[in-house]
C-alpha cells in the first residue's frame, strides 16, 4: 500500500480547520478564531516536518507544495502576538 500524497494530507487538514472555523466566525467567536489560525499554523507546520521524516525514510521525492493563498507571514506573527495578549 503506498503512503498517501502529501497535497492530499495537506488539503485534508486544512478543510478541517477550515470548516471550524467557519463554525466559529458564524457564531462570532473571535477567539476561537485566533486559536484555530495559530494551531493550523502549528499542526501544519508539525505535519510537513512527519511527512518529509517519511519522505526521507521511504525514499520519496516530492515537489513542495506552493504557499497556501492569503498566506502571510507578517499576519500569522500578529496573530500569535494577539493570542499571548488575550491569555
Amino acid at each position: 500500500m503506498s503512503p498517501r500524497q502529501r497535497q492530499h494530507i495537506l488539503d485534508n487538514l486544512e478543510t478541517v480547520y477550515r470548516e471550524a472555523y467557519e463554525r466559529a466566525k458564524k457564531a462570532g467567536d473571535e477567539r476561537r478564531m485566533l486559536d484555530l489560525d495559530a494551531a493550523y499554523q502549528r499542526e501544519q507546520l508539525l505535519l510537513e516536518v512527519l511527512l518529509d521524516i517519511r519522505d526521507s525514510l521511504t525514499g520519496t521525492k516530492h515537489t513542495p507544495a506552493k504557499p497556501a493563498t492569503g498566506g502571510n507571514p507578517m499576519a500569522a506573527i500578529d496573530t500569535i502576538r494577539n493570542l499571548t495578549r488575550l491569555r
